[in-house]
C-alpha cells in the first residue's frame, strides 16, 4: 500500500513562510492529480491546493496568492510552498489525491500560526 509521508510543519510567526513536503513510498504522482488538505481543530478536513496531471493548479479563496502547490515527480514528492501565513492557516496538514478514492492519510504535519 503506498504510503504519503507530510513533513515540514513547525511554528512560525503571522506573515512567515513555510513549505511542506509530502513523499510518497510509490510512483503515484504520474498517475494521481494530488491535493492538500487541512484540518483545524475542531473543524472537518478541509481541500487547500490540488495539482492535475497536467501540472495545472487549483487553490481554495482562503490560500489562492498565498500558497503554491507543485510537485517532483522524479522524487515522489509533493510541496506546499506557504507565504504570508496567518493565524487561521493553523492546522495538521496532509497530502493524498484530490478526490475519492483516497490512499491512507498518514500522519499529518503540524502548522502553527502564532506570535
Amino acid at each position: 500500500q503506498v504510503q504519503l509521508v507530510a513533513s515540514g510543519g513547525g511554528l512560525v510567526q503571522p506573515g512567515g513562510s513555510l513549505r511542506l513536503s509530502c513523499a510518497a513510498s510509490g510512483r503515484i504522482f504520474s498517475i494521481y492529480a494530488m491535493g492538500w488538505y487541512r484540518q483545524a481543530p475542531g473543524k472537518q478536513r478541509e481541500l487547500v491546493a490540488i495539482i492535475m496531471g497536467s501540472g495545472s493548479t487549483h487553490y481554495a479563496d482562503s490560500v489562492k496568492g498565498r500558497f503554491t502547490i507543485s510537485r517532483d515527480a522524479a522524487k515522489n514528492t509533493v510541496y506546499l510552498q506557504m507565504n504570508s501565513l496567518k493565524p487561521d492557516d493553523t492546522a495538521v496538514y496532509y497530502c493524498n489525491t484530490h478526490a475519492p478514492p483516497f490512499l491512507s492519510w498518514g500522519q499529518g504535519t503540524q502548522v502553527t500560526v502564532s506570535s
